[in-house]
């Protein structure tokens, strides 16, 4: 048997490969929910909250690429996530795209910075990919989402990406990271998720993996351990 330090290495890179497929399954659905929501749904308005590092087709890319005059806001609690964002992206002449420091567990803050550069008496898109997983308290979880929804008007949506606690593999591997230092993000059933879009109008095909909304490659999509949806304010 191989001696601890080389199990534990082996261990990582498992955990590494359980979670490398489902993040890039998690990015190409805000590519496609983005895609739709600045098409099809004629949405000119975004706030991205707990947005991340800047990577490939970033939110106001994708919407701007559909619609120039799209507004994008970005919102994180980390400093360096926002100086990076700040530096390297830079979005069309005809829209807007602004980055604003706040914090998840705080939305009428993110609502105050945030309405300084979107109207928020018009529709707006709220976006919560990868972040409700650092909430562990479901009631918290759905108090953000209410408080951000309540203060944007009928015709608004929710787009929503999260883990999910549907495999033993990713159920360890997460129980790994949590107990390595790191910020705790805590996988949710299937259930659970659904509860964060309690009276609102799910899209087609509803809550589903991320690899089953509005799949764009050949052949039957595969099963993912993280769920997603986007729906509409009534």
């Amino acid at each position: 048997m191989p001696p601890p330090f080389v199990r534990k290495r082996v261990a990582t890179r498992a955990n590494r490969r359980q979670t490398r497929q489902p993040a890039r399954e998690s990015r190409a659905f805000l590519s496609r929910a983005v895609r739709f929501l600045a098409g099809e749904a004629g949405i000119r308005q975004f706030l991205d909250v707990g947005t991340g590092l800047p990577t490939a087709d970033n939110t106001h890319q994708v919407a701007q690429r559909v619609n120039p005059q799209s507004r994008v806001v970005y919102v994180d609690n980390d400093p360096m996530v926002l100086a990076h964002a700040r530096a390297l992206l830079v979005g069309s002449p005809e829209g807007l795209t602004r980055y604003v420091h706040a914090d998840l567990r705080e939305p009428p803050a993110v609502l105050r910075q945030a309405g300084d550069h979107l109207d928020l008496g018009q529709p707006v898109a709220v976006l919560l990919f990868g972040v409700l997983g650092h909430v562990g308290d479901d009631d918290e979880a759905v108090g953000i989402i209410r408080t951000l929804l309540d203060a944007v008007p009928s015709g608004s949506y929710l787009a929503l990406s999260d883990g999910t606690d549907t495999s033993e593999a990713v159920v360890e591997s997460h129980r790994q990271y949590n107990e390595s230092g790191a910020l705790p993000y805590h996988l949710r059933s299937p259930e659970r998720i659904a509860r964060f879009f309690d009276g609102l109008e799910l899209v087609e095909p509803g809550l589903v993996p991320f690899t089953h909304w509005r799949p764009e490659q050949d052949g039957p999509p595969a099963d993912l351990d993280g769920y997603c949806a986007v729906a509409r304010k009534p």
